[in-house]
């Protein structure tokens, strides 16, 4: 018996888990007591705030926003709001950290610094698609950084590499290797 009501608490626990972890994609209107500018644009900074502050219980960051000039930011929130798709965005509760998503060959939070040979401004995009694309249609390009809006400018940025070069974590990017 105390195995079968163990199970089903487990059970329990695991059915909302997926709402309690921190995931890029999704916001947490509602509840916020403070804001603030995250300089480095890094959502494990907002993440650890929280868990640092007793009035915390959630947070919501925001990646920095096309062509306002704002950089990247952070609320903490004294309640845990249901989450909500949003591609501007990366939440949690407090004590959850931070999850990448894992999209086959997308390397979220990753820059491949150097072995450019060509570059270009692209359309906002959640995973990169155009960077991808470009690189996976020209035989030079062995691999691709793509830099979301507001880090490098008001544009989203393509580099097309002619090597791959070592992973760097950047909250900034996102890259793949295609050959």
């Amino acid at each position: 018996m105390r195995w079968v009501l163990f199970l089903i608490g487990l059970a329990g626990l695991l059915a909302f888990a997926p709402d309690t972890q921190a995931q890029t994609g999704f916001d947490r209107p509602g509840g916020d007591y403070t804001h603030f500018v995250v300089k480095s644009g890094d959502p494990a900074e907002c993440s650890a705030r929280c868990d640092k502050d007793g009035r915390c219980r959630a947070w919501a960051f925001a990646y920095p926003a096309t062509g306002s000039g704002a950089g990247a930011q952070c609320w903490l929130k004294t309640r845990v709001p249901r989450r909500t798709e949003g591609a501007c965005c990366v939440s949690g509760v407090k004590g959850s950290g931070l999850i990448e998503p894992r999209a086959g060959a997308v390397e979220f939070g990753i820059d491949r610094f150097g072995g450019d040979y060509r570059s270009f401004d692209t359309t906002p995009q959640q995973k990169g698609e155009s960077c991808a694309a470009a690189c996976a249609a020209e035989n030079r390009c062995r691999a691709w950084t793509y830099v979301r809006p507001g880090y490098q400018g008001a544009s989203a940025h393509c580099y097309l590499k002619s090597r791959v070069t070592p992973p760097r974590r950047k909250p900034c990017c996102m890259s793949g290797v295609v050959r």
